[in-house]
C-alpha cells in the first residue's frame, strides 16, 4: 500500500466515523462522496486523490484561501460555498487542519438537515 493509499484510506475512515455518513459514486466510477443525510460534505477523486472539496462557511474561504496556497477554488464546485483542499504532502495544509476542515464541512451540512432527518441519524 503506498503513501497515496493510506492517506486516501485514513479521511475515508474519518468521515465514515461521522454519524450518518454514507459513501458513493453519484456521478463517475471515480468521484467518491461523502454524504450525511443524502447532502454532500466531501467529494474527492478516488483514484488520484491529492485533495477534496469541502463545503466552508462564506465568511471564512477569504481567509483560508489567504493562509494556505492548498485552499482554492474547486473544479465544479461553487466558489462560494466550496472549497478545494489539497493536505501535505499534495498542498500546504496540516494534516490536523484538513481534518478540521472535514469537521466543519460536516457540522455545515449537518446543521443544515431538517431535523426529521436529523432524528433519523440520532
Amino acid at each position: 500500500m503506498t503513501a497515496h493509499d493510506r492517506l486516501l484510506d485514513r479521511l475515508r475512515e474519518y468521515c465514515l466515523s461521522k454519524p450518518g455518513t454514507s459513501e458513493e459514486l453519484p456521478f463517475d466510477e471515480r468521484t467518491l462522496v461523502f454524504k450525511v443525510g443524502g447532502k454532500m460534505f466531501c467529494l474527492l477523486d478516488a483514484f488520484e486523490f491529492e485533495g477534496c472539496g469541502m463545503k466552508c462557511s462564506p465568511d471564512r474561504i477569504p481567509e483560508l484561501r489567504a493562509r494556505f496556497e492548498g485552499v482554492t477554488t474547486g473544479r465544479y464546485l461553487n466558489p462560494k460555498h466550496w472549497n478545494s483542499v489539497y493536505p501535505a504532502p499534495f498542498g500546504d495544509v496540516p494534516w490536523d487542519d484538513f481534518l478540521a476542515l472535514v469537521d466543519h464541512s460536516y457540522d455545515l451540512v449537518w446543521h443544515g438537515l431538517t431535523k426529521k432527518v436529523k432524528m433519523a441519524i440520532q
